[in-house]
């Protein structure tokens, strides 16, 4: 199982980027993904989620109306379209795959992409 994130970088404040995260590699169909983020010194925070029938999504109060979930399940990769970028998104995001193995349900997580906002 891969999971590959790109697309982070450096960025001023309002500007602009898109990540990207790619899946491969399951044995089992892949259900709810999601990008999370992690800042220096700071727990790992859920940025947004979206299911794979429906693609219903799921934002932070930090990040709505900025940034954007989406998926396309014919390429089995995932998207984060992020607007208005602040220095306080400054993080490592991480993408998570919900799926299963032969125990159970499990989240796989990618390797993560950084991402850096500064002035």
């Amino acid at each position: 199982v891969q999971l590959v994130e790109s697309g982070g970088g450096l960025v001023q404040p309002g500007g602009s980027l898109r990540l990207s995260c790619a899946a491969s590699g399951f044995s089992y169909p892949v259900n709810a993904m999601g990008w999370y983020r992690q800042a220096p010194g700071k727990q790992r925070e859920l940025v947004a989620t979206i299911t794979s029938g429906s693609g219903s999504t799921n934002y932070a109060d930090s990040v709505k109306g900025r940034f954007t979930i989406s998926r396309d399940n014919a390429k089995n990769t995932m998207y984060l379209q992020m607007n208005s970028l602040k220095p306080e998104d400054t993080a490592v995001y991480y993408c998570k795959a919900d799926s299963r193995t032969h125990w159970g349900p499990r989240g796989f997580w990618g390797q993560g992409t950084q991402v850096t906002v500064y002035s």
